[in-house]
């Protein structure tokens, strides 16, 4: 008889593939994806606590199973990620929700696997949040739904503390897996036919410090540069104090580096960026930027922009748009500063009225917009190469993305996810190409 599983997920990329992990063990005791809940055996949330709107739609999601599992007593549904790990967490769930299953950490993330061979042999509760990260643990198989697209781990945990943040509570201190680990990876992925692989960690540009031997994140891009195939790497997110120029070259070098950098600015005012505790000015961040730039001129720069931080004046703010127009950024994720339990952001005392953020945001968003508008506009009439990752229904194209990330949007009459097509833009929009296959 069929077992079916369905995995929600919250968050990032890093969280996107901690799903597959956890995909891969539930496809290893032999149950089947679904995205039917009523057919479901075991329902997995992985939850983010980034975001405080992140963690209140995962409550309402789990929420909502309650009479599922009235229903169906013998479904199993198991709660893990950021949100359970902070302090108290678990214990407000097994409040708020007890037919709850399984209750897991970040930390004890590998061992869902055994977790759930426990609840179905006992027939009990399992909550089980481990306090602090072991060494990571190799050897867990996930199981890749994205083709041609992989994201490969090569450190967990962040050592840099900005005091809005809550992922070094969650997730720990700064653990690299052994380059050689790392390798085999991208080599089989490669040999395999998966053609983007991206590199993940909370700053993967620290890549190597905890290892002893001289290892760097430079010397890792090296490294994969001497794996032969027709694919691309990509790595997020950086942290610009530690994005250093050997590192810079080492991607410039790399064939197969794609010239698109996501370096996070957050704020553009010197004294918001102290009080983040983010270890740059906005003026070291500009020589980042003219560093990136020195060996790869066409790289497209990505960014994150944060508005809304306690303290915040509207000088400040006109800071982050004068060093936004400084720089020109291809594209930016903007956000509304939110408080997070357990961090110092969340202990000053003047906090930004709500009126005042949504009139920021609004702004920042708008100029912003502007300037990814101005980058497509370049595209119109070029030729791009795009690797091809889905059909689009809605629209009845297929789609993908070329080097610098902007997704493009085609024509064809056979199915060529998984291929690099060359596209001819015939027109833009906003951040989408347009075009027919050159």
């Amino acid at each position: 008889m069929s077992k079916f599983y369905k995995i929600i997920t919250y968050g990032c990329q890093m969280n996107i593939h901690d799903s597959e992990k956890i995909a891969g063990m539930l496809a290893l005791r032999g149950y089947a994806e679904t995205q039917d809940e009523a057919l479901c055996d075991v329902i997995v949330f992985n939850t983010c606590c980034i975001r405080e709107n992140a963690e209140d739609h995962a409550f309402g999601n789990i929420g909502a199973l309650k009479q599922l599992k009235k229903r169906k007593p013998s479904l199993i549904i198991a709660v893990g990620g950021c949100m359970t790990q902070q302090q108290g967490e678990a214990e407000i769930l097994r409040e708020k929700f007890p037919f709850v299953d399984i209750v897991f950490g970040t930390h004890n993330l590998e061992a869902f696997g055994i977790l759930l061979d426990r609840k179905l042999s006992t027939g009990k509760k399992v909550v089980e949040i481990k306090d602090s990260a072991g060494k990571i643990i190799e050897g867990v198989k996930p199981f890749r739904t994205s083709y041609p697209n992989a994201w490969v781990n090569i450190m967990q945990g962040c050592n840099n503390f900005c005091t809005y943040c809550i992922v070094p509570y969650v997730r720990g201190r700064e653990r690299s897996r052994a380059l050689i680990n790392i390798f085999a990876e991208v080599n089989v992925l490669v040999k395999s036919g998966y053609k983007e692989i991206t590199l993940l960690g909370q700053n993967v540009n620290s890549y190597g410090k905890d290892l002893g031997d001289g290892t760097d994140f430079a010397t890792l891009i090296r490294k994969l540069s001497e794996i032969t195939g027709d694919y691309r790497l990509r790595f997020m997110t950086n942290h610009p104090k530690d994005l250093t120029e050997e590192l810079v070259k080492a991607v410039a070098e790399n064939e197969h580096c794609c010239h698109q950098i996501h370096l996070p600015l957050q704020s553009g005012s010197d004294r918001i960026l102290k009080l983040m505790n983010r270890h740059y000015t906005s003026e070291d961040y500009l020589e980042k930027v003219a560093l990136i730039r020195k060996y790869m001129p066409d790289c497209a720069i990505s960014t994150d922009l944060m508005i809304g931080f306690p303290t915040e004046t509207e000088e400040d703010f006109l800071d982050t748009l004068r060093v936004c127009e400084k720089v020109g950024f291809s594209s930016a994720f903007t956000f509304v500063y939110s408080r997070r339990r357990g961090t110092p952001a969340d202990k000053m005392e003047e906090q930004i009225p709500e009126d005042v953020k949504k009139d920021r945001i609004m702004r920042l968003v708008d100029f912003t917009n502007g300037q990814t508008r101005d980058f497509s506009v370049d595209y119109a009439g070029k030729v791009v190469t795009v690797l091809c990752e889905d059909f689009d229904k809605k629209k009845g194209l297929y789609m993908g993305r070329d080097e610098y990330g902007r997704m493009g949007y085609f024509s064809s009459e056979r199915n060529v996810i998984g291929e690099f097509i060359d596209v001819k833009v015939t027109s833009v929009n906003g951040i989408s190409l347009f075009g027919e296959i050159a």
